[in-house]
């Protein structure tokens, strides 16, 4: 009887951590668009001035929302690749920073909502390329000073992208009651 050749069967370790890290990388990136689908689902069919309406108690209002969304994707981005530099110092911010910040939240004058859509496309675009590109999700910087950072307190470029897909998907949330309360319409059901 012939011998039989055997097949090396077993993965190369490099091709296998580079396969889970792209699977990650697929799973995390899918879930982010899932909720940004959501919240700018929630715009369908909407007028600027509706986008601008507060429905609720709060200041929220849909164009708010994404604008608001995607500022705080892109402070995280942009964490993620420059550290604790990129966001400010919130122990520092005076009362005028903080109502510039509270602008996030509203449309403003000469705002439109496919303006803010539009710039929510390309923070997105910016996100996932950033994402795909990253060398390890496991560069960790520490969190910028603030009131409800733990001091020297890191994230991980993994944990910050676990943060920007539930603070998009906590405001999907937030912009389908908005939604409801001003025309009945809903993302679901």
């Amino acid at each position: 009887m012939e011998a039989e050749t055997m097949q090396d069967t077993t993965p190369n370790t490099a091709t296998a951590a580079a396969a889970t890290a792209s699977d990650e990388r697929t799973d995390l990136l899918e879930a982010l668009a899932k909720h940004r689908h959501f919240l700018r689902f929630t715009t369908r069919d909407l007028t600027d001035e509706q986008a601008g309406l507060r429905t609720t108690a709060g200041e929220l209002c849909l164009g708010g929302l994404i604008k608001h969304v995607a500022s705080v994707e892109r402070n995280w981005a942009d964490f993620i690749q420059h550290g604790p530099s990129a966001m400010p110092d919130f122990t520092a911010m005076t009362e005028a920073d903080f109502a510039k910040r509270a602008d996030e939240f509203r449309m403003l004058p000469g705002e439109t909502l496919e303006g803010v859509l539009a710039d929510y496309a390309e923070v997105a675009r910016r996100t996932d390329e950033l994402v795909t590109a990253l060398p390890d999700l496991n560069a960790a910087h520490p969190l910028p000073k603030a009131p409800w950072n733990e001091p020297g307190a890191q994230w991980s470029a993994r944990r910050v992208l676990l943060h920007i897909i539930a603070e998009t998907a906590q405001h999907a949330g937030h912009a389908d009651i908005i939604r409801e309360s001003l025309d009945g319409a809903k993302s679901m059901g």
